[in-house]
This record gives C-alpha cells, sequence and structure tokens, in this order.
C-alpha cells in the first residue's frame, strides 16, 4: 500500500533514454567503423574478417535499443498492473471500513467495535446469532483483502519471468555469447506463456514437478483472461499441443493422481477459460489459423491414459477439445458455432468415404457420474456447452439459417454415426460389440434446443413469455419434424424432458391450438401450420393431431406432463379471471368453452396412457400429481369481485381440500381397467374444469349452483368432452 509506484514509470523513462542513446552509438559505429570495412580502400581477407565481426556488433547495437525498448515497455505494463490492483486493493480495504470492519498494516481485518453503542455491545454480547454474522461479515472481508493481495502477488511473480526472460539471448548462434536480445517483447504475458508452454513439454512427458504444476496454475489463475497470453501460448503449442496438455491432464485428475484431482480440474478450467479468451475474435489471425489448425488434429488419434478398458483404443481430437470446453464458460457465439459446424463436417465427411463405423465410436458407456465427464460424442458435447448462450443456440438451429435442426432430428442417426458402441455383456473386451445408446445421449442438444425455443437457460419449466420469430419457428419445426418421422408419440432418448420445458413456455399457444377458437390457430387437423406476430411476439401454430402426438411422448414421463397439465390449468385460470366484469354472456360462454376444450384435449393424453398398457398407473398418476403441484391450486384461485386482494385462508383451505381429492381421482382412474367400456369413466379432468368454472363464477358473486353459473358448467362440459375425446381417438388412430 506504501510503494510508490512512479518509479517504475520513471525507470521505464531512463530505458527509453538508453535505447536512444545505443541508437546515437549505432550511427556513429556504422559511420565510423563498420563503414570502413565497406569502402574500397580495403579490401582482402582481412577486409572480410573485420566486415563480419563489425557486422556482429552492428547488430548488438541495434538489439540493445530492441532489448531497451522491450525493458521500458515492460516497466510500464508492470505499472498499469499494479496501479490498477493497487487500486482494487485500497477500494476493498475502504469499503471493509465502511461496513464496520477494521484492516490492519499487515491485511488482518477485525470488526470495530468502537462503533457499537452500550446497547449493541450488549445485543452482541447475548445474541449467538448476531455473533455468527459479524463472523461471516469478518471472514468475507477478509477473504476479499487476501484475494486482492495474492493478486498482486501473482502479477509481481509474472514480472519476475518477463524480466528474467528478456535478457535473454535469443539468437545464441549469432557470433556473440550471451549477447543482448533481438527478439525481446513488451508484453509480460507473452512472456508468462511462455513459461505456460514450457511447464506444458514437461507435463507431457511426464516430468513436471509439483512446483510446475503450481506455477501453471498461477500462470493460468493471473492471465488466462488476457488476449495477449491466450493466444501466444495457443500459437506455441498449436492445436495438437492444446490437445495433449488436455488429455494429460484429465489422466493424471481422473486415473493417475487422483489424490490431487482438485488441482488438476483447476487446470483444466484454466485451459479451458485460455481457450474462450483467445478465441473471442473470430475475424483475427490467430482465430483463422487455430481453427485451420483444430480442423485437423480434431480427427487425429490420441491416447489418453486410463479413458478406456479396450487395448490400444485412442480418441479423436475433437472428442478431447469438447471435453476441455466443458471445463470453461465464456466461449464467443462464432467459435461455437465453428466448432459444431466443424464437427459435423468431420462426421459427414468421414462417412461419405464409405466407412461403417463413426469417426467417434468407442467400445465403452461414457455417461454417469464416472464416465459422463468425457466428451465422446463432440457435437452433442458442443451443444451442451452452447445452450449456455441462449441466442447463438438461437441462431444455431433456426431452419430458415440452415439445415442443422434437420440434420440433428432427422438427418443423423444417432444410434450408429455417433459412438455408441459398448463391450458386451459381462464387461469383456473381445468379440463383436454390441450397440448401445449411452445414458446422456441428446442431453446437449435437448438443452441447446431449449435455449434456442425460449430465449432462457434450460434446464428448468419456464412461464409463458414472449417468443422471436426463430425461437417460435425452431418448436414448430421439431414437433413437424418428429411427427413426419414417427417418432412423436415415442419420443428419443432424453428430449421428453426439455420439450416439456419448452411447451410450458408456449402454453398460450397450446391453449389456442386446442381451443380452435382463433382463425390464426384454427388450423387443419394435421396442418403443418405456420409463425406469425402480433403485440405479443412471436406465436407457433400447428395442427392439434400433430401436437397431441408430441405431448403424448412427453406423457411417458408422469411427472412431466403433470407440468404441462398444470400450466394449461393456470393459462385457462388467466382466461376466465381476464374476462371484463361487464362482459356479456356470449363473450363469458366462448371463454369457458375454449378453456373446457383446452383442457379437455389435455386429458385425452392423459386418458391414453392409462390405456397403455407399458406403465405403472400408480407411479404414473404419482409422478402427474407430482408434477401438477403448485400450479394445480394457483390455477384454481380467483380473487373476488368485492375483494381483489390475494384470497383469503378459507379459499386456500377449500382448494387444498380439491388438490387432494382430485389427486384421489386421478390415482384412483389410472388403476381402472383400461376398456373402452371405461373409457367413459375417466372424469377427474372434467371435475377440473367443473370446479374451475364454478369458482371464477363464486368469485363473480353468482354462487357456485346458481342457474347462471350452472349454464356455463354444462356449455364446458360439452366441450371438455369434445376436446378429450377428439385428441384421444386421433392418438389411437394415429398408431
Amino acid at each position: 500500500m506504501t510503494t510508490d509506484l512512479s518509479t517504475l514509470t520513471t525507470a521505464a523513462e531512463r530505458w527509453d533514454g538508453m535505447a536512444e542513446k545505443f541508437h546515437k552509438q549505432e550511427t556513429a559505429y556504422q559511420r565510423d567503423v563498420h563503414g570502413i570495412s565497406m569502402g574500397q580502400t580495403w579490401t582482402g581477407l582481412s577486409a572480410d574478417a573485420a566486415n563480419r565481426r563489425f557486422d556482429i556488433t552492428l547488430k548488438e547495437f541495434q538489439n540493445a535499443q530492441v532489448e531497451a525498448k522491450a525493458i521500458a515497455s515492460l516497466l510500464r505494463d508492470a505499472h498499469t498492473q499494479f496501479v490498477d490492483l493497487h487500486k482494487k486493493l485500497e477500494t476493498a480495504r475502504d469499503e471493509a471500513v465502511a461496513k464496520d470492519m477494521k484492516v490492519s498494516d499487515q491485511g488482518v481485518v477485525t470488526y470495530d467495535y468502537s462503533k457499537l453503542t452500550q446497547s449493541e455491545h450488549q445485543a452482541l454480547a447475548h445474541d449467538p446469532d448476531y455473533q455468527a454474522s459479524v463472523r461471516t461479515a469478518v471472514n468475507s472481508w477478509q477473504q476479499r483483502i487476501d484475494q486482492c493481495v495474492k493478486n498482486v502477488d501473482d502479477a509481481d511473480k509474472g514480472v519476475e519471468i518477463a524480466f528474467t526472460a528478456v535478457v535473454i539471448d535469443s539468437e545464441p548462434s549469432d557470433g556473440t555469447l550471451n549477447g543482448f536480445n533481438g527478439k525481446a517483447q513488451g508484453d509480460i504475458e507473452k512472456y508468462e506463456a511462455d513459461e505456460a508452454k514450457d511447464i506444458a513439454t514437461r507435463v507431457d512427458a511426464g516430468k513436471a514437478s509439483a512446483h510446475d504444476y503450481q506455477e501453471l496454475q498461477r500462470l493460468f489463475r493471473d492471465n488466462s483472461h488476457d488476449k495477449a497470453f491466450s493466444q501466444t501460448l495457443l500459437d506455441d503449442l498449436g492445436a495438437r499441443g492444446t490437445l495433449k496438455l488436455s488429455n494429460d491432464l484429465e489422466s493424471l485428475g481422473h486415473y493417475d493422481d487422483k489424490k490431487n484431482a482438485g488441482r488438476y480440474k483447476d487446470l483444466e478450467n484454466g485451459l479451458a477459460t485460455t481457450l474462450a479468451t483467445a478465441t473471442r475474435d473470430p475475424n483475427s489471425d490467430f482465430y483463422k489459423r487455430f481453427r485451420a489448425d483444430m480442423q485437423k488434429a480434431g480427427v487425429e488419434e490420441f491416447k489418453v491414459d486410463g479413458l478406456s478398458p479396450i487395448p490400444n483404443e485412442k480418441v479423436r481430437g475433437y472428442q478431447s477439445l469438447v471435453t476441455l470446453m466443458q471445463q470453461g464458460h465464456g466461449y464467443s457465439g462464432q467459435f461455437l458455432e465453428d466448432t459444431a459446424d466443424d464437427v459435423r463436417k468431420a462426421e459427414e465427411s468421414h462417412f461419405a468415404k464409405g466407412n461403417m463405423e463413426s469417426v467417434w465410436a468407442l467400445r465403452d458407456d461414457f455417461s454417469g457420474k464416472d464416465r459422463g465427464w468425457f466428451a465422446n460424442d463432440p457435437l452433442d458435447g458442443v451443444l451442451g456447452i452452447m445452450s449456455e448462450d441462449p441466442k447463438t443456440s438461437t441462431e444455431y438451429l433456426d431452419p430458415a439459417r440452415n439445415d442443422n435442426l434437420k440434420y440433428l432430428l432427422h438427418g443423423r442417426d444417432w444410434d450408429t454415426v455417433v459412438d455408441h458402441y459398448a463391450t458386451p455383456p459381462g464387461g469383456t473386451t473381445t468379440g463383436m460389440p454390441v450397440m448401445a445408446e449411452d445414458g446422456d445421449v441428446r442431453k446437449g442438444f435437448g438443452a441447446a434446443l431449449e435455449a434456442a425455443t425460449t430465449g432462457e437457460a434450460p434446464g428448468d419449466y419456464h412461464a409463458a413469455g414472449q417468443h422471436s420469430e426463430p425461437q417460435a419457428r425452431i418448436l414448430q419445426d421439431t414437433i413437424n419434424t418428429l411427427y413426419s418421422d414417427k417418432a412423436a408419440d415415442h419420443l428419443p432418448k432424453n428430449l421428453s424432458t426439455p420439450l416439456a420445458h419448452v411447451l410450458t413456455s408456449y402454453t398460450p399457444d397450446t391453449h389456442e391450438i386446442y381451443a380452435a377458437s382463433d382463425s390464426k390457430y384454427d388450423i387443419d387437423w394435421d396442418s403443418t401450420g405456420e409463425v406469425w406476430s402480433d403485440k405479443d411476439g412471436a406465436h407457433m401454430a400447428v395442427g392439434h393431431q400433430r401436437l397431441a402426438a408430441v405431448m403424448r411422448g412427453i406423457a411417458d414421463d408422469g411427472g412431466a406432463f403433470g407440468h404441462l397439465y398444470g400450466a394449461e390449468q393456470q393459462y385457462s385460470h388467466h382466461v376466465l379471471a381476464d374476462i371484463p366484469q361487464d362482459a356479456g354472456d356470449k363473450t363469458i360462454q366462448n371463454r369457458v368453452v375454449e378453456s373446457s376444450r383446452a383442457m379437455g384435449a389435455y386429458d385425452g393424453i392423459r386418458s391414453d396412457v392409462i390405456f397403455d398398457e407399458r406403465f405403472d398407473k400408480t407411479q404414473w398418476a404419482a409422478d402427474f400429481n407430482h408434477g401438477i403441484g403448485t400450479g394445480f391450486s394457483t390455477a384454481l384461485m380467483f380473487n373476488p369481485v368485492a375483494d381483489l386482494s390475494p384470497v383469503g385462508d378459507l379459499t386456500s383451505k377449500a382448494i387444498d381440500v380439491w388438490a387432494y381429492e382430485s389427486n384421489k381421482e386421478h390415482t384412483a382412474e389410472a388403476n381402472v381397467e383400461a376398456t373402452e367400456k371405461n373409457a367413459k369413466t375417466y372424469d377427474a379432468g372434467l371435475h377440473d374444469v367443473d370446479h374451475m368454472v364454478r369458482a371464477w363464477a363464486d368469485s363473480r358473486g353468482h354462487g357456485i349452483d346458481s342457474d347462471w353459473t350452472k349454464s356455463f358448467v354444462h356449455a364446458g362440459q360439452d366441450q371438455y368432452d369434445l376436446g378429450r375425446n377428439r385428441t384421444l381417438d386421433t392418438l389411437r388412430a394415429d398408431r
């Protein structure tokens, strides 16, 4: 905190002055000494010998200028870094003090009890929670101060590396012994990159020491976000060297040195961050050079020690690249798209040459806790990374821009094109391999599809929201492609949950498709539909039959379909709740009929599951009820006309009772014998609709059993039956 950093810039000025004086000496030497051997008055062997010596000396005058200027630049680079880090440390200290902390000259943080009043002192002495909060706050500020100091120390070590390297003669065979460095550079990070490359070489040779690994950690910690360091290191390593370093670290962390697994994971993260930083500018010469290099290394074979029990089995470069990328974040969208394009091109090119086995084929399972870390399917792996960037995911899968979605849904044979060769039963490594999908097949694609269609990070159910035309277009094409391929009602592995997440976000569209009330949604039963936009964003419209088939595929997972069912209940609730207070009976009946018809369609899908003998019906019903979850009760809560505040305890308790009874009905229905005769008895969904309409009418002051209410209940019942039966019939006829 007390160091005078201005001495660094003062020293830099002196080194610039030194370079200038060397320039003057160079001029004088060239004129008064070197020039003598170049004239006509001195010839012969002695002149030739002198000329060679004079050339060396002249070059040294020039190299001295390069070295001096580089040192001046390094000093200024150091000054810039230290001033920034000093300011961050100072800010941390000042903010800690502002939060009632004291920070000693040695950086030790304590609580400043002197600011407490007498009553606050007493409260602190007798309140364990208060004391714990003080300790937590002190620890938090201490960690921040310590990290700031550590950052200065990391930077200081980098400066030391640069100053040690800058004076080393880069051309030891130029006629001098330890001469000036004519290739000196003025960027600290470039010297640190060279140091990292040297350590990587020792890692690959199995000769790296514990200190080497610690230093490599520091180099990544201090520089992985720096463009000069990142590009210099990857240029030094090349694509093959980068992959080899990643493979070496993976082998050490997972197999050879598990006790230090955390260290290798940290190094992998640093290397991945370096890769993300280096490739951020797709227009740079480095990017073009590295990508071209990776296109060659991506299909080369590498040995990863311990990875496979199959003798001499090797992995491909793109598998190692994506495994590395999974350890980092912040990749540019262009780099993700280019990598996915290059991986696809590699696998298509491999098959185009007549190969029967995929370029990525490995005879082992690579999923689950112990094996899933390795990206044996690099295309699916990079799509999983891409899902963290919804905008890029949308661009990559938009059918108006490319055929990637079509390839992933229709063109790519995931069973054979990828890598799903497993060892024979019993775990032996001999004999013919058997075909088997990995447990995580399509997980990356599913995540990217979810991000691309919702514009949000994948992994959870989404509230209904606005969408762009590309987002809606991707979902529409997905539904149509799955339906055309007869893959809709038995969805490909690991796509059910992502599609369930997506469709909750599109509930307003699915509601209108089933309600068939709007001319833009009321399309042919089997229509591919179109995407259109209004003030609420873009909308997806496909034929009822196509949407129902995909939802039926999702319904194999009771919990996932329960969420869709609950989302429809919520939306129908909002449709009724938004009916104007002065609306006429025709408007009210239209909204009731439409919502009942839509909920009937959802219940037709539920009924079809009950007819399917593949399921444990009791378990499915339990999963369904769990999926419906909180959405069930909130969907049936209406604010009374006289009180627009949230519903009170009485209504909430009534809803809880209804939810309990409805869950029992859903479970009981699941165990009814699935016959044509009993198809008419599935009425738990009908009761859900009836209760919703009655609760809404009651909130408007008409009572749950008034003639006015009953008229809308009866209208809703008729359309519920229509929606349910039409959906059930088309699902069964479509098989």
